[in-house]
Formats: structure tokens, C-alpha cells, sequence
């Protein structure tokens, strides 16, 4: 599902030293309006004074922001290929009171970061734009303040501090993560057949928009999608990038990249750290019929990934190949 960019969220406040009369004390100042005058006491607008200081104050981009969580290939999957997933997540410690469940989801009505139902559940959305350089640490503080919410309400956008805990702070990381596709977003309600003619016809216009996706069990990170001319597997790996391209380029070489006739790899993407093969599949090819012939392909996989023999002419050719079609979504 495309995702339209959305007006970055102010920060709560921000710490400003006036150097306007030369002090050197430092405080922490509420953010006002971009027009407004500065708190600072300038005379400036906001917008022309802190203002700009806290537009960029932004963390350094975290690579792989989540890396050592439970299904680390999932959760890039659910980030930017799927339309319609859910996830349970486990706490450490446990669910606080009040709270019967915390769920995973791609994405929310009308783009909120979170939601507690009516019956106290969380549901996070992960598909949102976060507003610093670390996706991790901003779905933390949306989680904390969901957890905190109270039941009934969604959950404004907001910037996380610096110093505050990420996922990998409070997720169990031994609780497996199981995603669920759906067909549409009838999950957004807890009963989709009472839903007013509003809501009815905003779950028609999402679910009209979402791509056809499905899971393929077993293969962690795979996903196979319907498009109209084609369908497509494409498959999240946590594997060395160039390790699995010259596994890749073996196996391109040999002929035997391919899930089977009518098949083809045609190249891969990375995205949060990790490259993310892709093939191209026939439009009468569906998800349950792609499923074994990409088991198939893992063990040949694994075979050319112990293989630790220099790269001959053609499969350095093939290697370039696939190199020159690599893309980065993120």
C-alpha cells in the first residue's frame, strides 16, 4: 500500500540556550506555534528562531532498527510490503492492568501511530512516518503512550526523547512474532458488521487499495503479492548482503534461481538493513502453489551460501547483474 507523506509532529519541547543576551542557561521551553513568537524571548518568530533547531533535531539513522527483535524479517515485511497485517506483541513482564492485549498492525484509520479500544487493547500501527531517525525508539514511545491512554481514544503523533527506550527494551524477545494476513482492514473495528455507513465506506475505499498478499509458511520474511500483470514473491532475508548476492549469482548462473517455469529472479531492494529478493511469478501462480518451489529454493540457497570457492567469469557477470538492479527503499 502507497503511503502518503504526513506533516511531521512538533516536538513537545526543546531545549534552547538564549543567546540572545549572551546567558548560559539552558531550559526546556514549550513549542509554540510556527508564527508565534519564540519563547526565548528573541522577538523572532518561532519558526525563524528554535523553531529550526527543533525541526532538525533528529536522531542518527538507525540502519536496522529491528534487529533483535523476534522475526526481525517480518517485521520489514509488515513495515513496507503488506498492506493488511496484525501481530500480537508480548511485554516483558507482562500486560499492565487494564490492558487485555497489545497487537501489531501496518496500518491504522486515518493514519494514527496507536489505538486503545473501548475494552482497553492496544493496537500500534507500524506503515506511519516517524519523525526521527530511529523507527524503533519513536514505535517505543508510541506504545508507552498508548499504554497510557485512555480506553476509547487513538493516540497523537509525538516525538520521543532522545534517551527513551526502544522496541527491543520492552518486547520479550523470546515470544515468536506470527503475523496474520488479512484480505482487508475489517480488524480497524471489533465488529466490522455493526459499523456505521462512515466507517463501512472507508474500510470499502482501503480494502478496494490494498494489494492481494499473502504469507508464505514456513519461509521467514516471504510474502507472496498479486499485481495485474504478474504476481511477485518477495522474500526479506537477515542474511550477510554480500554473502547472499554471491549465493544469488551461483545460482543465476547455474540456471537455477528461477521457483519454476514461467519464474524469474529479477533482481532484489534493501530496506531497514536487510536486501529483499524479488521474483517475478506468473499471474496464474498463487501463493499456495509458489510455496514449495520456494522451499526448494532455500535449500539450494543454503548450499550455495557454504560454497566458499572464488566466483567464476559468469557468475561474477550475474553477480553485477543483479547488483545493478539493487534498489533501496529505506
Amino acid at each position: 500500500m502507497a503511503k502518503k507523506r504526513r506533516p511531521q509532529p512538533r516536538a513537545a519541547a526543546v531545549q534552547i540556550k538564549d543567546g540572545a543576551r549572551g546567558a548560559a542557561t539552558e531550559g526546556s521551553y514549550p513549542v509554540v506555534g510556527a508564527r508565534e513568537p519564540c519563547p526565548c524571548g528573541s522577538g523572532r518568530r518561532y519558526k525563524a528562531c528554535h523553531g529550526r533547531q527543533a525541526a532538525h533535531a533528529v536522531t542518527e539513522l538507525v540502519r536496522r532498527p529491528f534487529e533483535g527483535l523476534s522475526g526481525e524479517c517480518d517485521w520489514v515485511a509488515l513495515r513496507e510490503l503488506v498492506p493488511a497485517a496484525t501481530a500480537p506483541l508480548t511485554l516483558k513482564g507482562g500486560l499492565p492492568e487494564g490492558v487485555p492485549s497489545v497487537t501489531l498492525a501496518t496500518v491504522l484509520p486515518m493514519a494514527w501511530p496507536a489505538l486503545r479500544r473501548d475494552n482497553g487493547a492496544v493496537l500500534l500501527g507500524l506503515q506511519n512516518d516517524t519523525p526521527s531517525g530511529d523507527i524503533s525508539r519513536d514505535l517505543a514511545d508510541t506504545l508507552q503512550r498508548a499504554l497510557a491512554t485512555e480506553p476509547g481514544h487513538p493516540v497523537a503523533a509525538g516525538r520521543a526523547p532522545l534517551d527513551g527506550p526502544r522496541l527491543q527494551d520492552l518486547l520479550d524477545p523470546d515470544a515468536p512474532f506470527e503475523p496474520t494476513v488479512h484480505t482487508g482492514f475489517e480488524f480497524w473495528v471489533e465488529n466490522a458488521e455493526n459499523a456505521t455507513a462512515e466507517v463501512a465506506a472507508s474500510l470499502e475505499r482501503a480494502n478496494a487499495a490494498a494489494i492481494p498478499t499473502a504469507r508464505i509458511p514456513g519461509l521467514e520474511g516471504a510474502y507472496w503479492c498479486e499485481a495485474p500483470e504478474k504476481n511477485h514473491l518477495r522474500w526479506v532475508t537477515a542474511l550477510p548482503e554480500e554473502q547472499l548476492l554471491d549465493a544469488l549469482a551461483r545460482l543465476h548462473a547455474a540456471g537455477t534461481s528461477s521457483l519454476g517455469e514461467g519464474t524469474r529472479l529479477v533482481g532484489s531492494f534493501r530496506a531497514h538493513g536487510l536486501v529483499v529478493p524479488v521474483w517475478d511469478l506468473p499471474s496464474s501462480m498463487g501463493a499456495d502453489e509458489v510455496a514449495g518451489p520456494a522451499a526448494a529454493f532455500q535449500e539450494r540457497l543454503a548450499k550455495a551460501l557454504a560454497t566458499d570457492t572464488p566466483l567464476t567469469a559468469e557468475e561474477r557477470r550475474a553477480r553485477g547483474g543483479l547488483t545493478n538492479r539493487q534498489v533501496t527503499l529505506s
